[in-house]
């Protein structure tokens, strides 16, 4: 068994459903526009890694660009963004997989060699973190369970990352950093987008 695997959550690609800070600017026809290729992009980045791949819906399972048998598929389960990710770590180590990392799907400068140096990270450091110019992260990887990391956090603003470093250095576990990434949340984060036509 691949002791590797990769998380990806994603919100099922609903107009009106997705990216509502940029649907608030640009329409939600436009929102969903992004969104779309932003799945496009999170795809071509994980398909060819040589890890176990498992897609975490928001609301059910679809047919789409991430296929058997290259990603395994399931529901998020209920509750905040933490308890959801706390959930599909548990799942996870449960498994028996030991060094388990989690992106979403909003980051269009996230490559395949970031993803790759993130486990080779994971390989000599009990955590790693792909860190947001929005105060959050793009990615986290873990080879223990650590449900502080998940729990009294204000998910989406700019104290994520800053409040789970603090959990990792109360926890006495080593920390590895990847480069500083720009999530798709606001029409200003489109510059990362390059060719788009709005």
């Amino acid at each position: 068994m691949n002791k590797k695997l990769l998380l990806i959550f994603v919100k099922n690609a609903v107009l009106g459903k997705v990216k509502s800070r940029l649907a608030a600017t640009l329409g939600s026809e436009k929102a969903l526009e992004i969104y779309q290729l932003l799945l496009q992009k999170t795809f071509e980045v994980t398909v060819a890694l040589p890890v176990t791949k498992a897609v975490y819906y928001s609301d059910y399972v679809t047919e789409d660009l991430f296929k058997p048998p290259y990603y395994e598929k399931y529901i998020q389960s209920e509750g905040d963004l933490g308890e959801r990710m706390q959930n599909a770590f548990a799942q996870a180590f449960a498994a028996g997989y030991e060094q388990v990392c989690i992106i979403g799907s909003d980051c269009f400068e996230l490559t395949e060699s970031i993803i790759e140096q993130a486990f080779e990270k994971l390989a000599q450091n009990d955590v790693v973190i792909g860190p947001a110019v929005d105060g959050g992260y793009y990615l986290l990887g873990l080879k223990s369970m650590q449900e502080s990391f998940f729990k009294n956090k204000n998910w989406s603003t700019d104290t994520v990352l800053e409040d789970t470093l603090n959990n990792v250095k109360t926890a006495g576990q080593t920390v590895a950093l990847l480069p500083q990434l720009t999530d798709i949340d606001e029409e200003k984060d489109l510059v990362t987008i390059r060719g788009l036509n709005l």
